[in-house]
């Protein structure tokens, strides 16, 4: 082989990566594309093998659990349906890798590392919320033991979270995650997973201080430490003893320039020291402007893990487990309805099953369907209606400028079958309805031939950007006509 030669097959390797990179960065949100597609370098591309090299193990493992299919779908794009894809995981410290393929996961073997503990014997506070004069103390981490991951039901929405969340809590302070800061609209498991992060944390590494801490009680430990003479130099150096600092709803710290001026050399103090910071806001840092810039620079460090409201699919999942764990029994039907009814917040969702089991214990009635809706009902907003798949065919028909019948012909025109598809996709995602009865409203099709369509749409929003945002367009049609 020629220089010449040589040369181009070392950057056709780089082009082929760098076009996979611009469709997935389309995609998926910034942050995930910085965390986990800018560290990857690719290595070389033999036989349609395309080699990347990855930082760590887990970073493989990530990956191959959360973004294999994106990445075998662009892959494809560029390199054909024969195309392969191979991971070599640098090894620290030294010259050589491993190398993976992306469907032969391998077993890791588990080390446990000792933690140097040279801590005296700690004496004992019951409320760590007491600014001590005692520099060496066991503190109670103030955690709920109802919030631990077991109850955390994993979905779309919270997945990139919750696994940062347990990578943290087998190595606190070690991993890139640091500090993982949470955020998202009320209801939807902040403080549920923050907290879940501190229990596992506890169970892995004994020796550990957690401690979980709200910002507005955080606040008032500030005013309180500065009208004790020598309290705020305690106050200070009780937080810097911690290991795992979880401190919720940070956005309210707002207008408090003292008490940012705290947090800011505490931070620093625990992330210097290789401590483990977790954050919860309902912002994102870049929306929290009345926060110091030197502050907000600080949480920009780590991973920003959004949580989404949950799809139809995870809020039943929710609404079963705690079913299950309330020893309760309800219909398919009852668990249905609340979770088509209650979209937005998990916090409502539960609270109308807390409701309903009151509704009919005291007045002595059986848990009924008619008793559901009755009692959700009252917890929303009632001009809040359920979309019909009738209406979804209309606006996608209204779209794409096709006359309604022709959606439920059966030419196969690709305008038409793309927009049929579509219509099924939104049927299912927006509705309680059946596979069966989707296809039976949508040019009698049977239920294989919606869930082909289903899928179908999926692939294309992960991978076509012009016609995701066609689906996104007709899904903020029908939402504002709710």
């Amino acid at each position: 082989m020629t220089t010449s030669e040589t040369s181009n097959a070392n950057e056709y390797h780089q082009q082929v990566w760098h076009n996979c990179l611009r469709v997935i960065k389309d995609i998926i949100p910034p942050q995930s594309f910085n965390t986990w597609f800018e560290p990857i370098v690719p290595l070389k591309l033999v036989n349609n093998v395309l080699t990347i090299e990855v930082p760590t193990t887990f970073f493989y493992e990530f990956l191959e659990e959360h973004f294999i299919d994106l990445l075998s779908k662009t892959l494809r794009k560029e390199l054909g349906q024969d195309a392969q894809l191979e991971y070599s995981v640098r090894i620290v410290g030294g010259g050589s890798s491993v190398t993976y393929p992306h469907h032969n996961r391998p077993e890791l073997t588990n080390k446990t590392v000792p933690f140097p503990n040279n801590r005296a014997e700690k004496g004992s506070i019951t409320n760590p919320f007491v600014i001590p004069g005692l520099k060496q103390l066991q503190i109670d981490p103030q955690l709920n033991p109802d919030y631990n991951f077991d109850n955390f039901i994993e979905g779309e929405c919270n997945r990139l979270a919750r696994s940062a969340g347990l990578n943290i809590a087998s190595n606190p302070g070690k991993t890139a995650f640091n500090p993982l800061f949470i955020y998202g609209n009320s209801g939807l498991g902040k403080t549920h997973l923050a907290q879940a992060i501190g229990i596992k944390v506890k169970e892995l590494h004994h020796e550990k201080i957690v401690l979980y801490v709200n910002a507005n009680r955080f606040k008032m430990q500030y005013m309180d430490a500065l009208n004790v003479k020598n309290k705020y130099t305690d106050f200070l150096h009780f937080y810097q003893m911690v290991d795992v600092l979880i401190l919720d709803d940070v956005h309210e710290f707002a207008g408090k320039d003292g008490t940012q001026n705290a947090f800011f050399h505490i931070f620093n103090h625990l992330h210097q020291s290789g401590k483990q910071l977790i954050l919860t806001s309902d912002k994102p840092p870049v929306e929290l402007t009345e926060l110091e810039s030197r502050l907000l620079s600080r949480f920009k460090w780590g991973l920003h893990a959004e949580l989404q409201a949950p799809d139809y699919e995870t809020r039943k999942a929710i609404l079963r487990d705690k079913i299950r764990n309330d020893g309760l029994e309800l219909s398919e039907d009852i668990v249905n309805y609340i979770a088509g009814k209650i979209t937005a917040n998990i916090r409502e969702m539960e609270g109308a099953l807390v409701s309903l089991l009151a509704q009919a214990t005291l007045n002595k009635k059986a848990i009924t369907l008619e008793l559901a809706e009755t009692m959700t009902d009252k917890l929303v907003n009632n001009n809040q209606r359920e979309l019909s798949i009738n209406e979804i065919q209309k606006v996608v028909c209204n779209y794409f400028h096709i006359p309604p019948e022709n959606l439920l012909s059966k030419t196969r025109k690709r305008e038409i079958v793309q927009a049929r598809q579509i219509a099924m996709y939104l049927s299912r995602s927006m509705t309680k309805a059946s596979l069966s009865s989707i296809g039976a409203q949508i040019g009698g099709k049977d239920h294989a031939t919606v869930l082909h369509s289903y899928n179908t749409v999926c692939d294309l929003i992960d991978t076509d950007k012009h016609f995701k945002q066609h689906v996104l367009a007709i899904e903020k049609t029908l939402k504002s006509v709710l």
